[in-house]
């Protein structure tokens, strides 16, 4: 299978030169789902170093994130619903933080922690989002949901394209050994100069596309179709690097003292066909397969106790202050969280507290009351009437709400009443700030229009979101001339408006889509109601403006036109400068 599994023979071991507080790794796959691990049961996929660190750490059973990604990240990053922190979309203007609460990187780096992203960040593309803004020393990231997104579009998972911090490169290998190699290239650094670190380490595989190295899906070939062994393969190098990670903590020392939790972020994909582990649905659902999550954490001086299983409820939000409590951090002041710390559970100290908690997300568009799953041990609540009882009925096949009133109508009052805290918020959009001297030009996307779905290069190459795209909202931080440039193909690609766009990719990979071709002949450019217009050639990259803006919140719209003035598609770039 590639690397060797975590027994690693003739590695030894030297002791720890770290600091008493433990360091910290989060590795957070994409599109893994629970069923997509050995260790859980799945016939074919072979994932010996999950396994083992699965047998060597304390596994919470019943974990829950969110059914997609954007929301859970934010989850993570924040110890608050999706629905509260407001990064509770993948489309739609509906995926970014508030930016009065703190994060998870930002307490640890307040703490005296070297804070470092290897991977997706998916929690905003522009300042003050960035990973670099909150909270972390260092990033190496790239935009959008991941390579294949509607701003990344030509990049590739061999050589991708990627920032470090603000800087525009290209990686030399396969993207994931690339972000398991910057991370422990990061982490040696900090270990010579006996600096704790916190390192969040969120790869984009096994993602689509299904590009995976042919070594690693040969080996399920003619066990599996293509597609999934494809999957398969991009799992198998993550668990090679799950190998390479373990060895290398080993040599360095610090593997006693610190923390390594391992978690995939929704529900089963490609891999759902072979193995779900007996769930119901997957991703995007809010049936059991949807949300359910593996949950490894193994800290080996940690006084957890023996490797064990945890099948108390949790989700996703209690992992920031259960590593507050563990590495003894605190936040700022009128820090709150909507997750407990896990302390107890991990300790085993005790009893732990009753409670129901909510997997809810704005879905494709904008959330809606009941379309949620309320947990509560082993109860399940969806859509406000069907109620599953998940301990004698994983799959979700028996609706117990005629049977069990009062659990019926005591969970629905809780849903009720968290509903009613989070609604009034729901429509304050975070908006995209432009304007700002710490960062100008600011690129806009259609992945922040206004409940509008556009988000990967598919939707921008068929000129998808209706023929006038989405409303963008803007906070302008300064009055001045800004240039407004729109574009209906990504910027860094240079290919005229009526063109087909970018055809392969950085690496050299042929890109199949399918492409409305658009005859543009003019352009509208609306900001708080006022029109301007412009004309435009098939030949030309994109569409010019200058306005004068005051600071403050405002709505901008863009797109294209025919020469009849009929509507033809949004603009799905927008770059603003403060000229």
């Amino acid at each position: 299978m590639g690397a060797a599994v975590l027994a690693f023979p003739g590695v030894r071991s030297v002791r720890s030169t770290a600091a008493a507080r433990p360091n910290v790794i989060i590795v957070l796959s994409d599109d893994q789902g629970y069923g997509d691990f050995s260790c859980h049961g799945n016939p074919v996929l072979k994932t010996p170093n999950l396994d083992a660190l699965h047998d060597r750490s304390v596994r919470l059973t019943d974990f829950h994130v969110a059914p997609v990604c954007t929301p859970t990240r934010s989850q993570l990053m924040t110890g608050l619903d999706a629905l509260h922190n407001r990064a509770c979309c993948v489309p739609s203007g509906r995926n970014l933080m508030r930016r009065d609460i703190p994060t998870m990187a930002g307490i640890f780096k307040s703490g005296g922690y070297r804070t470092g992203l290897f991977g997706k960040w998916h929690l905003g593309d522009a300042y003050p989002d960035r990973p670099m803004d909150r909270g972390f020393d260092k990033a190496v990231w790239f935009h959008g949901y991941g390579l294949q997104s509607e701003i990344e579009f030509d990049n590739d998972y061999v050589n991708p394209r990627y920032l470090d911090g603000t800087r525009v490169k290209q990686a030399d290998g396969y993207c994931t050994d690339f972000w398991f190699g910057e991370a422990i290239r990061w982490m040696e650094e900090c270990r010579r100069k006996k600096e704790p670190f916190f390192v969040y380490l969120p790869t984009n595989v096994p993602h689509g596309p299904l590009w995976a190295e042919e070594k690693y899906a040969a080996l399920y070939r003619e066990k599996v179709d293509t597609p999934t062994a494809d999957f398969f393969g991009m799992i198998a190098n993550l668990d090679d690097n799950i190998g390479r990670l373990e060895a290398w903590l080993m040599r360095s020392g610090l593997r006693e003292n610190t923390i390594v939790i391992f978690m995939n972020d929704n529900g089963g994909t490609v891999g759902m066909k072979t193995w779900n582990a007996g769930l119901r649905e997957g991703k995007g659902s809010h049936y059991e397969g949807g949300h359910r999550a593996a949950c490894f954490i193994r800290w080996p001086v940690g006084g957890f106790g023996q490797p064990r299983d945890v099948t108390v409820p949790a989700q996703i939000q209690d992992l920031l202050p259960t590593l507050m409590d563990l590495c003894g951090l605190t936040g700022p002041g009128g820090a709150a969280f909507d997750g407990l710390s896990l302390v107890p559970l991990l300790r085993n100290q005790g009893p732990f507290p009753d409670r129901m908690f909510m997997v809810h997300y704005g879905g494709r568009i904008r959330p809606v009351k009941y379309e949620g799953c309320l947990i509560w041990n082993q109860w399940r609540l969806l859509k406000g009437e069907e109620l599953y009882d998940i301990r004698t009925d994983l799959a979700q096949t028996r609706n117990l709400a005629n049977q069990y009133p009062d659990v019926l109508a005591r969970m629905k009052a809780f849903e009720d009443q968290w509903w009613s805290e989070i609604e009034p918020g729901l429509n304050e959009f975070i908006p995209m700030v432009v304007g700002s001297p710490v960062s100008n030009p600011v690129l806009l996307t259609s992945n922040n229009w206004q409940e509008v779905d556009v988000d990967n290069h598919r939707r921008v190459g068929e000129a998808a979101g209706g023929p006038r795209g989405g409303p963008w909202n803007i906070q302008v931080e300064r009055d001045g001339e800004y240039r407004i440039e729109l574009r209906r193909w990504p910027f860094h690609t240079d290919c005229p408006i009526g063109s087909e766009g970018p055809r392969q990719t950085v690496s050299g990979r042929p890109l199949s889509y399918s492409v409305k071709k658009i005859s543009a002949a003019g352009a509208r450019l609306i900001i708080d109601g006022k029109e301007h217009s412009t004309g435009v050639k098939p030949q030309d990259l994109g569409a010019v403006f200058r306005c004068r803006l005051a600071a403050g919140r405002h709505i901008m719209q863009g797109w294209f036109r025919d020469a009849r003035n009929e509507d033809l598609c949004g603009a799905f770039y927008a770059m603003v400068t403060r000229i």
